[in-house]
């Protein structure tokens, strides 16, 4: 895998709260090596590790996204929820924003049976099919595709599993990691001082709190992701 430059600034990372830690009581012994200091009972973050492993992840998603790879962005917290969903439109990728359903990967075919009842029910409402429907019946439907949208509409063209996956919030989302990891997709996590830094594939050391910081993280991913994606349009 190719090394490139992605720009990453330590200053504009400090801007962005990025190594602002959790208070030095919730923290997990595994991050000692990604922490430089404790300030006022607060992990501080050693930035030149996160800006390491956040290169090597921008370095990992180019390679994979120039090859074609889909990608699968994971952010359920309400504060996260509209940056994952614009990272995503903006990267070309699925996201889960709203809530993780669980086996939604490690039972694909499950998912991939409510997929196929989303879109037909999207198709019955783009084609006027429901408003034929008697009022009860339609109302039954309409809160059927509300609930799915709510839940899979980040994933409604993902036509087989992602990958990679790129999780905002390690604590979080621990059932997707942990279907990750069962199922050998490789995955790309924003960890803060209380995580486990060895569950993912590439660990990047950062505020998991912060929207600055997060979506920081993510505006990087995004960009080399891009510029895969248009690195795989040029050559095909």
């Amino acid at each position: 895998m190719t090394r490139r430059y992605w720009n990453i600034n330590l200053e504009e990372m400090l801007e962005a709260g990025v190594h602002f830690g959790h208070g030095t009581r919730k923290w997990n012994p595994k991050m000692a090596p990604y922490i430089s200091a404790k300030r006022k009972g607060i992990h501080i973050t050693n930035l030149t590790r996160t800006a390491r492993f956040l290169s090597e992840a921008c370095d990992l998603v180019f390679d994979a996204a120039s090859r074609g790879k889909q990608f699968l962005i994971v952010g359920t917290k309400n504060k996260v929820a509209d940056s994952v969903a614009r990272a995503a439109i903006k990267a070309r990728c699925h996201c889960v924003n709203k809530k993780w359903l669980g086996g939604m990967l490690t039972n694909w075919s499950t998912t991939e049976t409510r997929l196929h009842k989303f879109r037909d029910l999207r198709m019955e409402q783009k084609t006027g099919r429901l408003n034929r429907l008697p009022k009860r019946d339609a109302a039954v439907v309409k809160r059927q595709l509300s609930r799915l949208q709510t839940y899979l509409g980040g994933i409604k063209y993902m036509t087989g599993l992602p990958d990679i996956v790129i999780i905002v919030d390690q604590h979080e989302e621990y059932t997707a990691l942990r279907e990750c990891i069962t199922l050998g997709i490789p995955t790309i996590c924003l960890i803060d001082t209380n995580c486990d830094p060895d569950l993912a594939d590439i660990s990047i050391p950062a505020n998991d709190d912060a929207i600055s910081s997060i979506r920081l993280i993510l505006n990087k991913l995004v960009f080399a992701i891009c510029e895969g994606r248009s690195s795989y349009i040029r050559n095909p």
